[in-house]
């Protein structure tokens, strides 16, 4: 069965991040950002019908000089998202950036919940909440700018942590298995344990009280690649939904500076074990850098958007391509999202553009089926020319 997907022209407003909020109703964040380029910031509801017909349901335009949404999270099991949107620019020089929001998301409506203020931001500095992750239990909140990272109690908001600061590299990606964190920056993996029940009680019902550090359990160093030189940074780090002795990866290589000319700046998917930390399984995906990735919740598959405007999916086990769709947006892919039942697959970009794909419950089954039939082929071709010589020998 083929993939279908559609392109969908959304006028004005450039998409930074995106959501699913049911298995065909989904958010977006987007806009012109602080500039002032007239385009205004908005959090979008939309409902899709397979990949041909989209709905915008109902949209929240944000105060004048606040931020685009860069990020957003949709809890597990409560009808909310978070976003990561900056205050005003008079805010911001108070220090009063309400960076962290919640939103309810019920009876087809966008209404804000509560803030709160996990980034301050200094003089010139153009730090954003890039990173909004749920634990799986919606217990914990995970959101970070370049360099600091808050694990915060949800609902309640209240930090369960002191504060994670990186001195080197940049956070791009977070995620949580029952018991850990793992905070992908540019320069390593960093594994926290998360706090227990017991370390927890004052934050449960919102008591303001200093949370200690969380344990650094290990620290893993980016993985080697092929090719002559290469460096890499962390691009994008996910757990598998059912088993977390598994841990997959986007490893974006960073070519030496030389005269000559440069390596290309190639993408690779790293499978790790969590009980040793090692790679047992990578492989490239993309002759360009990968700038989104996220794993169906089923765990069955890997989806990515590159710098070159493509959006691949790749099987979990093998990691063979399943789906490549070429020139996917006018410029590269900024969110891409499964949905709960991981048959429908969303991706946004600042052109104006979101991109709906819907999965056939098929598809990897049809590659491994494909590969059979093209063995099978090849076997009784060869036969025949067995055959053939033996009857000429004959």
């Amino acid at each position: 069965m083929r993939t279908q997907h559609t392109a969908h022209s959304l006028p004005a407003f450039p998409v930074y991040s995106s959501a699913f909020v049911s298995p065909n109703e989904f958010v977006l964040g987007g806009g012109g950002g602080q500039s002032k380029t007239g385009i205004k910031n908005k959090i979008r509801l939309y409902r899709a019908e397979g990949d041909k017909k989209l709905e915008l349901v109902h949209e929240l335009e944000l105060a004048s000089g606040e931020d685009a949404p860069m990020s957003i999270a949709a809890h597990p099991q409560r009808e909310e998202i978070v976003c990561g949107i900056n205050s005003p620019q008079d805010a911001l020089q108070k220090g009063q950036n309400q960076n962290c929001r919640v939103y309810d998301v019920k009876e087809n409506k966008i209404s804000l919940s509560t803030t709160r203020s996990t980034l301050t931001i200094h003089g010139e500095d153009d730090d954003y909440q890039r990173v909004s992750v749920f634990s799986p239990d919606g217990k914990y909140l995970a959101v970070a700018g370049t360099r600091d990272l808050s694990v915060l109690d949800y609902p309640t908001l209240v930090p369960t942590a002191a504060p994670i600061h990186l001195d080197k590299g940049e956070i791009f990606d977070a995620t949580f298995s029952s018991k850990t964190l793992v905070v992908a920056s540019t320069v390593n993996l960093l594994a926290y344990a998360l706090p227990s029940d017991e370390e927890t009680e004052g934050t449960a019902d919102g008591k303001q009280v200093q949370p200690a550090s969380l344990k650094l359990v290990h620290t893993i160093d980016r993985p080697e690649l092929s090719g002559k030189d290469v460096g890499s940074s962390f691009r994008g780090a996910r757990y598998h939904p059912h088993d977390e002795k598994v841990l997959y990866t986007i490893s974006n290589t960073v070519p030496p500076r030389t005269r000559t000319k440069s390596s290309p700046r190639r993408a690779f998917v790293c499978k790790w074990d969590t009980e040793t930390w090692t790679v047992v399984h990578k492989r490239q995906i993309s002759d360009k850098q990968v700038t989104c990735f996220d794993i169906s919740p089923d765990g069955k598959l890997l989806a990515f958007g590159s710098s070159d405007l493509t959006v691949g999916v790749v099987d979990a086990q093998t990691f063979a391509p399943l789906l490549t769709i070429l020139k996917s947006h006018d410029f590269p892919p900024t969110t891409i999202r499964f949905n709960a039942r991981s048959d429908m697959l969303i991706s946004g970009s600042a052109d104006n553009t979101v991109r709906v794909v819907v999965i056939p419950p098929n598809l990897g089954a049809t590659s491994w089926g494909s590969w059979i039939l093209l063995f099978v082929a090849l076997l009784v071709v060869l036969f025949a020319i067995q055959a053939q010589q033996m009857h000429r020998v004959l």
